[in-house]
């Protein structure tokens, strides 16, 4: 099991202001037990682990693989928890270059697409698709979200253009509403095969339905493992008296009630970047509303040592920071001798490279600690499929307890809508007349 260590933390707070948000901790924890916080209509994700059934973990392992005989690269069309998660735990998994070779475990490349509107990035992906075999796994509830809708549209027209509609149909696989919308509208007038994005489930928590499901199996990874890990991460959380979830939610709170407003997400493993953007979505979109909320942001380590830790270690005192550890790596590198030493490297000759890792690591906790920057760490036995279902369903229980601790619904995201009127203000769409004239008058 993955564990949670916040002793790092009480140069700044103490243990006793900790404890005495335990009741509002374990009253958050509550009121999504039994359905009766804001937004409870979105409670979904919570007992997904335990409501997935083996027959559905063999449909989707079944798809992926007749997906696979039929295309040698698939794109994921997705925005937001549309994508990340299942990419989260992708790159997680995947061999460091599987985007220079095919995948290491299905022999075939995941692309992703509909998360920007950059047209040279349109342009250069259907260049590159223009001579391959690939494939299509979209994914949006309406079907008319502008970015992945657009995407769409341009990879099923170069699509139906090599293959024909009735081909294309077969390499289509749409992840949608389950009865309205325009995807479904289209995927039953296609013939696309189709999966469910459950009502009660909102984006950003969905890596544990169909929407991660199916791009994690493509990529052939165990979803078995997966799911299992998740489960045994909701066991231990929401069954138990002292889970770290709730310890988690309560320390970060118990921080920001002292003045620390932002969180920084580190890791120590180049494999966890999207592991990071996935949090940051979790968190911002959950917590960010009436004016409150801790901000969410993410460094690569020792990477952004190089470029934020100046700024980590002596700028304003506002940041905590929860460090992401794994315990065991799969490979071992040694590092060798050199008879010049000219680098004066050689009194690491023999050491792992992770040994010298998990040195700058427990340097930079001690550094940035002293510095000013509380520092939590969440520790993963190794990177597994078990141990990533883990982790996920870690954050999202902790999320759903930090932000009723707030007092805002944390499955709604109303602030996202204000771009999305904007943008078709401006670009004249129909039923935006009145807004569009309104808009214009500022500029």
């Amino acid at each position: 099991m993955i564990k949670f260590e916040a002793s790092k933390v009480y140069h700044f707070v103490t243990k006793e202001e900790v404890t005495a948000l335990y009741p509002s901790a374990t009253t958050a924890l509550n009121s999504l037990k039994s359905h009766t916080c804001k937004g409870n209509e979105f409670l979904g994700w919570l007992d997904l682990p335990t409501e997935i059934s083996n027959e559905q973990i063999e449909d989707i392992k079944k798809t992926a693989a007749d997906l696979r005989k039929s295309a040698e690269v698939v794109v994921i069309i997705g925005i937001g928890g549309s994508y990340l998660g299942a990419r989260a735990v992708i790159e997680a998994l995947e061999g460091s270059f599987h985007n220079f070779e095919p995948a290491v475990k299905s022999g075939m490349k995941i692309l992703y697409a509909g998360h920007n509107i950059g047209e040279d990035y349109y342009h250069e992906l259907r260049e590159y698709l223009s001579d391959k075999r690939f494939g299509i796994c979209v994914i949006s509830k309406s079907g008319t979200t502008t970015e992945p809708a657009i995407a769409f549209r341009l990879l099923k027209e170069l699509l139906e253009s090599q293959v024909g509609k009735e081909g294309a149909s077969k390499r289509i696989v749409a992840i949608t509403d389950e009865s309205k919308g325009a995807l479904r509208t289209l995927a039953t007038k296609e013939g696309y095969k189709t999966y469910v994005i459950p009502d009660n489930v909102g984006g950003r928590f969905s890596v544990l339905t169909p929407v991660g499901l199916l791009p994690i199996a493509l990529a052939g990874f165990d979803i078995k493992d997966f799911v299992a890990g998740a489960a045994q991460m909701r066991e231990a959380c929401l069954n138990e008296k002292s889970n770290i979830a709730l310890e988690y939610a309560t320390t970060r709170s118990a921080l920001y009630k002292k003045g620390f407003k932002v969180e920084l997400l580190a890791n120590f493993n180049p494999k966890l970047h999207y592991i990071t953007e996935w949090w940051k979505q979790l968190f911002g979109e959950s917590e960010g509303k009436e004016h409150t909320g801790i901000f969410p942001s993410g460094v690569d380590f020792t990477t952004d040592l190089h470029s934020m830790g100046q700024y980590i270690q002596q700028g304003q005192r506002m940041l905590m920071e929860t460090v992401v550890t794994v315990e065991t790596q799969k490979y071992q590198v040694e590092i060798p001798t050199d008879k010049d030493n000219l680098d004066t490297l050689n009194f690491l000759a023999g050491k792992r490279v992770d040994e010298v890792n998990k040195m700058a690591e427990l340097g930079t906790r001690i550094a940035h600690t002293d510095g000013g920057v509380p520092n939590m760490q969440v520790t993963i036995p190794e990177l597994s499929e078990a141990t990533i279902g883990q982790l996920m369903y870690f954050f999202e229980l902790a999320c759903g307890i930090s932000g009723c601790m707030l007092g805002v619904n944390p499955f709604d995201q109303p602030g996202v809508e204000e771009y999305k009127n904007n943008m078709f203000a401006l670009l004249d769409k129909p039923g935006y007349e009145e807004a569009s004239r309104a808009i214009k008058a500022k500029l």
